[in-house]
């Protein structure tokens, strides 16, 4: 684990008081009714792609008719949704998003992979993005065991974890493409699964809900284009997240402006492996609208397949502030147009 300063002490003491908030929250919301389905079974995985060696928890969210006990013996091929729940990189865990994971199971037909990646200050970037990549090529490995058929996956995220749902396939990428290198020079070493010389076109769709993805841009830059000012995230969380995440500091921003933070500032070169099929949601009061709107006219300039919502009179994170006692009717609404969507990719309805 890497060594801390004071200031990133004093970092991660609010970044263990926000994440406690953020778990009673998560807690009470899962009480609205009607609750969401429990996870099935979990798994922790090895990294591969990190500095930090460790471990990642995979939380696996299946359907009814799904053969947890022997998944491999299953009689048929399930598609697979692999998660990346929000937080600004800093709090959140892997079973935040257990609706919207009910939404997919429920109305997709699929098995939901809601990834627990490690976070900041603790890890700060890119570890996030290197826990979400080894979290897919685990799956893909690991899919015929899982049940799961390896050329219907595609990966979603919330916030932080929308960014992640668009920069993992570029990262997963840059990593399948340095291990064929590498085996391509030595000439020996165990063979890559087949599915993996496909790289990113192995991920069919992903679905990214209210997403920053121009880090390079400064929070008074994105307060400046708001449509309603005053709505957007406090300032006291976003110093919190930026700080913690990009360590070591740097304003001329090296790490702000990569392609696995900051893909609306990537060439279109890159931006070109990107899975074909990209469902962009957004919400009309939210300091990240713009950026993702430019991001989505790029998309959409380079031939890709985009399904593109902007949810109206919404703020950042509408979705996760609902009465606790009911489910607001709009989450339920917009979850199953990106579950249609999923659908049509995966079983072409």
């Amino acid at each position: 684990m890497p060594t801390f300063s004071l200031s990133r002490l004093s970092l991660r003491i609010q970044a263990i008081w926000w994440r406690l908030l953020m778990r009673l929250h998560t807690s009470l919301l899962r009480l609205a009714r009607p609750r969401p389905i429990s996870p099935t079974f979990t798994r922790s995985i090895p990294t591969t792609l990190s500095t930090h060696p460790g471990t990642i928890p995979l939380v696996f969210y299946t359907p009814p008719d799904y053969d947890h006990r022997e998944p491999g013996k299953n009689s048929r091929r399930y598609p697979c949704i692999v998660n990346f729940h929000g937080g600004g990189f800093v709090m959140g865990s892997a079973t935040d998003d257990a609706r919207w994971a009910t939404a997919v199971v429920q109305q997709a037909d699929a098995i939901v992979c809601s990834v627990g990646y490690r976070l900041a200050p603790e890890y700060p970037f890119p570890t996030a993005v290197e826990d979400g990549a080894d979290a897919v090529m685990w799956v893909w490995e690991h899919a015929e065991e899982l049940g799961i058929d390896v050329c219907r996956i595609g990966v979603s995220g919330f916030s932080a974890g929308g960014n992640m749902a668009i920069t993992i396939p570029l990262r997963v990428q840059d990593a399948l493409m340095r291990r064929r290198g590498a085996q391509e020079t030595e000439d020996a070493g165990p063979d890559v699964p087949a599915v993996l010389t496909q790289g990113h076109l192995a991920i069919k769709i992903a679905i990214a809900w209210y997403p920053p993805v121009d880090s390079t841009l400064s929070r008074d830059e994105r307060l400046k284009s708001m449509r309603k000012p005053g709505m957007e995230i406090s300032k006291s969380l976003s110093n919190l997240f930026r700080a913690s995440y990009l360590y070591p500091p740097d304003s001329a921003g090296p790490g702000r402006s990569s392609p696995y933070l900051s893909p609306g500032a990537a060439p279109d070169e890159l931006l070109g492996l990107l899975p074909e099929h990209i469902v962009l949601y957004t919400c009309e009061w939210d300091e990240y609208l713009a950026e993702a709107e430019r991001f989505r006219d790029r998309l959409v300039g380079l031939g890709k397949d985009v399904k593109y919502q902007m949810v109206p009179g919404a703020r950042h994170g509408w979705d996760k502030a609902p009465s606790y006692s009911k489910v607001d009717p709009l989450v339920v609404d917009y979850y199953q147009r990106a579950c249609q969507e999923i659908k049509r990719v995966f079983y072409g309805q």
